[in-house]
């Protein structure tokens, strides 16, 4: 995927969860942050940002905070990029095949995953995980509790019992990192769930990307430690 009208600027502060104000051009001004998580060890005072301008009419800030360094490594911090990136890469083949069928947002039980695909005569769903917290070479998900995320692991549990395949996919949207692993720190009980989901035959991935000023592609799979 590609952004368009991307600008660099400076990380100031963070009000709340959807607000950031930056230095763009050299004036202060907010900037929505398209990622509600923590971020706590990206978003620091004084740290180099990528924003999105946006020309749309309504809108209470002209821009979204798109991507941020962390010394060298660029991180994208865009919150909807993940399912983009995996839907390019699954209808190119990523996992092998080539899915007839692919569609977003699915109901399942009581579980909305984020895609429902059809392959080699094969049904399965796919729940996707955006990745930014990096500590010591090691992505790790979540950077806070997550009860949706454990609701969302015990759904592809049942699907995988009615018959479907089902991944739990986590892209990380960086390059460099040496293996993904659940944030045990944080929130056990998601680290725990994910064992139990790759027990009960749930495909575990975690992808890395390629992040570039303008663009994010996933670039090869990661180990995966549990």
């Amino acid at each position: 995927m590609r952004y368009e009208n991307i600008r660099p600027a400076i990380f100031l502060n963070r009000p709340n969860r959807f607000i950031a104000n930056i230095r763009l051009d050299g004036n202060a001004v907010a900037c929505h942050v398209k990622n509600t998580g923590r971020c706590r060890e990206l978003l620091l005072p004084g740290a180099r940002v990528l924003v999105q301008m946006s020309g749309a009419a309504g809108r209470k800030t002209s821009c979204d905070l798109i991507a941020v360094w962390k010394g060298s490594r660029l991180v994208n911090m865009d919150a909807q990029a993940p399912n983009r990136v995996f839907g390019e890469w699954l209808s190119g083949g990523g996992l092998g095949v080539t899915p007839g069928l692919i569609r977003p947002e699915c109901t399942h039980g009581d579980s909305r995953f984020d895609f429902y695909f059809e392959a080699n005569g094969r049904r399965a769903f796919a729940e996707i995980k955006g990745v930014t917290l990096e500590e010591e070479g090691v992505a790790r998900f979540p950077d806070a509790p997550t009860e949706r995320g454990v609701k969302h692991l015990h759904g592809l549990i049942r699907a995988v019992s009615e018959g479907y395949d089902a991944y739990a996919v986590f892209i990380i949207q960086m390059r460099g990192v040496t293996r993904f692993e659940p944030n045990w720190a944080v929130h056990p009980a998601f680290g725990h769930a994910l064992q139990k989901a790759q027990a009960a035959g749930v495909r575990v991935l975690a992808l890395d990307c390629d992040v570039t000023e303008n663009s994010l592609a996933i670039h090869a799979p990661v180990q995966v430690e549990l």
